[in-house]
């Protein structure tokens, strides 16, 4: 059996963790999760929690500084 391009592993290379987290950031993160806090197998309170984190620099030079990406207010 023979590797074709395409199947072929990718070589391993080091990424630093201030690189990751910035490319996350420019495409923006959507986080989620749930909490539930149970006594007894009863259900006393649930927290749904969702964020989405984004640079804000990568979003004001995208729409400009007001909104409309023209100079005037």
């Amino acid at each position: 059996m023979t590797l074709s391009g395409h199947d072929e592993p990718l070589p391993d290379r080091q990424v630093a963790l201030v690189d990751l987290l910035d490319r996350l950031l420019s495409g923006g993160v959507v986080l989620t999760g749930d909490i539930v806090l149970s006594i007894a197998d009863i259900d006393l309170v649930r927290i749904s929690l969702r964020a989405l984190i984004v640079s804000v620099s990568s979003e004001t030079t995208a729409t400009g500084v007001y909104g409309g990406g023209s100079d005037e207010p």
